[in-house]
C-alpha cells in the first residue's frame, strides 16, 4: 500500500460526505527501495552470500585449516574418502586399477604439488573480492566524472571526451588488458635495478599478490561503459525543471550538477555497475586461468581452475571446487543486481 497522503471520503453530521486529508508521512526514497529489496528472496540470498565471502575473505587466516602455500609432496593429488562416491571415475588405491591416495586431512583433496584445495579457495576469495570492488570503484569514479562532464557541459567538450571514450571502446579490452600486463610483466620482472620506477612498481606488485597489474588493467578499460550510461542520463536530467530552477537563481554549473543532477542519477549507475561485477571476477579468472592473473603462490580460483583442468579426468575435485566458488560468488552478484535494479526503479516507489 502506498504510504502518499491520501484523500478519503466520511460521512459528515448530518450525512453529507466530507473530504478529510490522510496525513501519513512518506517514507524516504532509500527506505522505500530497502524495503523492497529486502522482500525480493533471491537479491537477499545474494546479499548473505556476499556477506559470507567477505567474512571468508577477512577472517581466512583463521577460517583456513592450512596455510595455502604449505606442499606437502607426500599427499600430492590426495583425496577425501567420501570423493570417489562422488565421482565415481576416481579410482583410489586398493580398487581395482586405483590410482589416488585417500587422505581425510583435506576435506576437498590435496592439490598437484600437495597444497590443501579447501584454503586455497577460502584465500582465493580475497582476489575476487578484490576485483569485485576495486573494479566498480574505479568505474565509477571516472566513468561518473567523465560522462558528467560530456553530458552536461555539451558542444565541443562532449565531442572531445565521446570521441577519445569511443577511440577506446572500440579497441578489444580483453585484447588490450592482455597486451598490457604481458607488457607489464615483461618490463618489471626483468630485473630493474634496485630504486628504479620498474623495481618499485614489481615490489607493490609482489606486495599485492601479483594483483596491482590486474587492478591496473582493470581500471583501464572498465570506465568506457559507465562513462558513456551516465553520458546518457546527464542528458536526459539537465533539461528537468528542478534543473532549470536551479539554474535560474543562479547556482553554478558544478553546484547543478554535483547537488542537483547526479544525486537524481545515482540510482540507475549503481545498478548497473553492480550487474557488471560478475563480469570483473570473471575477468580475473580468465587471465588467471591462461597465465595473466596473480602470481604463484597466491591462490586465485581462476588459475586453480587452469591447474586442475590438466588433471580433471582423474582428479575432477581440482577444478571443479573453484569452479564452484566462481560461479556461486557470480550468481550471488546477479542475483543482488536484479533485486537493486527493481529496488532502485522509482516506478514502483510506493508498491508493496
Amino acid at each position: 500500500m502506498s504510504t502518499d497522503a491520501q484523500t478519503t471520503v466520511r460521512p459528515g453530521s448530518a450525512g453529507t460526505p466530507v473530504l478529510t486529508l490522510d496525513k501519513t508521512k512518506p517514507q524516504p526514497m532509500w527506505i522505500d527501495s530497502a524495503r523492497r529489496l529486502f522482500r525480493n528472496r533471491m537479491a537477499v540470498l545474494g546479499l548473505i552470500i556476499i556477506i559470507l565471502l567477505v567474512l571468508c575473505a577477512i577472517f581466512a587466516p583463521w577460517i583456513a585449516p592450512k596455510s595455502y602455500e604449505k606442499q606437502v609432496l607426500k599427499d600430492t593429488n590426495a583425496i577425501p574418502a567420501w570423493l570417489p562416491s562422488l565421482f565415481p571415475s576416481v579410482k583410489p588405491i586398493g580398487s581395482p586399477g586405483g590410482y589416488a591416495k585417500i587422505s581425510d586431512v583435506y576435506p576437498f583433496g590435496a592439490d598437484y604439488v600437495g597444497r590443501d584445495i579447501l584454503s586455497r579457495l577460502i584465500y582465493g576469495t580475497r582476489i575476487s573480492l578484490s576485483v569485485a570492488f576495486i573494479g566498480p570503484l574505479t568505474s565509477i569514479l571516472i566513468g561518473i566524472l567523465v560522462g558528467s562532464i560530456a553530458g552536461f557541459y555539451g558542444g565541443w567538450v562532449d565531442n572531445l571526451i565521446m570521441r577519445i571514450v569511443d577511440l577506446m571502446y572500440a579497441f578489444p579490452s580483453i585484447l588490450l588488458v592482455i597486451l598490457m600486463m604481458a607488457y607489464f610483466r615483461a618490463s618489471f620482472n626483468g630485473g630493474a635495478p634496485q630504486g628504479s620506477l620498474s623495481w618499485t612498481l614489481n615490489r607493490l606488485d609482489a606486495s599485492f599478490g601479483g594483483m596491482l597489474f590486474i587492478f591496473i588493467a582493470i581500471g583501464f578499460t572498465a570506465w568506457q561503459q559507465m562513462a558513456r550510461l551516465t553520458r546518457g542520463q546527464v542528458l536526459g536530467a539537465r533539461e528537468r525543471e528542478y534543473v532549470l530552477a536551479a539554474q535560474a537563481v543562479g547556482m553554478t554549473r558544478l553546484n547543478v550538477l554535483f547537488r542537483h543532477i547526479l544525486p537524481n542519477i545515482i540510482g540507475p549507475l549503481i545498478v548497473a555497475e553492480t550487474l557488471a561485477i560478475p563480469a570483473y571476477i570473471s575477468f580475473e579468472a580468465f587471465l588467471s586461468f591462461i597465465g595473466l592473473g596473480v602470481q604463484s603462490p597466491t591462490p586465485s580460483w581462476g588459475s586453480m581452475i587452469s591447474s586442475g583442468a590438466q588433471a580433471v579426468r582423474s582428479y575432477p575435485n581440482q577444478a571443479i571446487f573453484p569452479a564452484l566458488a566462481l560461479a556461486l560468488a557470480m550468481f550471488a552478484f546477479n542475483f543482488l543486481g536484479d533485486g537493486l535494479r527493481d529496488a532502485l526503479d522509482p516506478r514502483m516507489r510506493g508498491v508493496s
